[in-house]
């Protein structure tokens, strides 16, 4: 399964938390980006339980990511 993460980040710790974020097993891409969100990431699991951990527990924890937002992927 594949999930969009938006991402806001503590101004002054981006760039330490977005190198974090792109050592984490199962974060495919990130996108750095203007606006309301400061990054798009592109992560993939295998289950939802999965991306559930890897959202809590591994982006959710690192110092600088203030906020997510998930938007999970679906086959129609």
């Amino acid at each position: 399964m594949v999930a969009f993460i938006l991402c806001k980040l503590v101004a002054g710790l981006e760039q330490k938390a977005i190198g974090q974020i792109k050592s984490i097993r199962g974060v495919k891409d990130v996108y750095l980006t203007f606006g309301a969100w400061d990054a798009i990431l592109m992560a993939e699991a295998d289950t939802m339980d999965k991306l559930s951990g890897l959202i809590v527990r591994e982006i959710r924890g690192i110092h600088g990511v203030q906020t997510t937002e998930t938007l999970v992927t679906t086959n129609l």
